[in-house]
């Protein structure tokens, strides 16, 4: 309990330290070299497959996190008409809230512009995102089992086995909502009357 504690302490304190020397804003021109290694280095290029369609991050809206000259995080969305899909992320400091501040600043642009959800795309090995988004507000809404068979034939360079040795093979949609519809409304006010 007490190693806990301290453990705690530790990474807050840390976190903290973190954030006043972390920038955050929007990908400039002036950026793009430096977001392409980014993407080529974390996601094989800069194509990026979701649902069977080929998305260039690299021409995509988004926001860094820089520690000085250092990029230290990365998030790309695109938008549908009334919905924003999240194309990528990451953060190459893990635990100390990038992540999280990359993905509330995409939640809020979603917001301004009067999205009903944001929502995302990952694969089934990807544990460690499906807890991420969950932890803030994401849910599960959808399973394409083999989706990621078909995405090999546009990307041959996404891999066979993924994290902790498990087979690559389904895509896993998460969405957070940003207005809730008629039904969503009366379930939550039935859920806070019991």
């Amino acid at each position: 309990m007490v190693v806990e504690m301290c453990r705690d302490i530790g990474r807050v304190m840390i976190r903290d330290k973190l954030e006043q020397s972390i920038s955050f804003k929007a990908i400039s021109n002036s950026e793009k070299t430096v977001v392409r290694k980014l993407l080529t280095r974390e996601w094989g290029s800069t194509r990026i497959v979701t649902r069977g369609k080929v998305h260039l991050a690299d021409e995509l809206p988004g926001y860094i996190a820089r520690e000085g000259d250092n990029l230290v995080g990365l998030i790309t969305y695109r938008f549908y008409d009334d919905q924003c899909e999240i194309i990528s992320l990451n953060s190459s400091l893990e635990n100390v809230g990038i992540g999280s501040r990359l993905l509330n600043m995409v939640n809020e642009t979603a917001s301004k512009k009067n999205c009903t959800r944001v929502w995302l795309i990952t694969s089934n090995d990807n544990t460690h995102a499906i807890r991420f988004y969950q932890k803030r507000g994401y849910r599960l809404s959808a399973l394409y089992r083999n989706a990621i068979s078909e995405s090999r034939k546009i990307k041959p360079e996404i891999p066979l086995i993924g994290i902790d040795d498990i087979p690559v093979r389904d895509e896993i949609e998460l969405e957070l909502k940003l207005i809730m519809d008629k039904n969503e409304v009366s379930e939550k006010t039935e859920d806070s009357m019991s």
